[in-house]
């Protein structure tokens, strides 16, 4: 029995990297530019909106060990707004319950201790059947390992509207990786 279901496991593991969703590959467009998220003032925010800019969009929380990502976040956006870049916060309650607060409660934590002016969104859900679509087509686009593991996971989207990368929670945003990474982005 272990044994079947660690091949299972081995094969699913597999797939994740040598095949492409269909889900994926039929989607609109190749680019994020189909998707929207809500902002904390119930207004929509049309990544289309953003097309020729690049992209960090991060899950994050409020009461999470990575929380204090949130000022290199602002420190990142502070130096390279005026070339390009914009940061989107996606708070998620997904995982530790690290994010209970109301849309407005966060809304205040963020600029209240961090002093943040990039985009927070409304809270969403980024795993599972009911994840907000643009982290169900970044996980097909980029592979399953591709998908938030917690907070503050990262990804990282060129002018053209394509995934680049992704990061791992523990990549703090001025991590050399990822400073080099929206560079060469905003350098296209």
């Amino acid at each position: 029995m272990k044994k079947n279901l660690l091949k299972i496991l081995t094969i699913l593991f597999m797939m994740s990297f040598f095949s492409t969703s269909s889900k994926a590959d039929n989607a609109k467009s190749g680019d994020v530019y189909q998707f929207s998220f809500i902002n904390f003032d119930e207004t929509k925010i049309n990544l289309a909106d953003y097309k020729n800019k690049v992209l960090l969009i991060v899950n994050t929380a409020s009461k999470c060990g990575f929380t204090k990502q949130y000022e290199g976040l602002e420190k990142v956006y502070q130096k390279y707004k005026d070339r390009g870049l914009m940061i989107i916060a996606v708070p998620s309650n997904n995982f530790g319950s690290q994010e209970p607060g109301t849309n407005a409660e966060i809304q205040k934590f963020c600029k209240y201790n961090y002093g943040v002016n990039f985009l927070v969104t409304q809270k969403e859900i980024v795993v599972g059947k009911n994840a907000h679509p643009f982290y169900v087509y970044a996980s097909e686009k980029l592979g399953a390992l591709a998908s938030p593991k917690w907070n503050f996971h990262k990804y990282l989207v060129g002018r053209d509207g394509k995934l680049v990368d992704y990061y791992i929670s523990s990549t703090a945003p001025e991590s050399e990786k990822i400073i080099n990474a929206i560079e060469k982005e905003l350098n296209k």
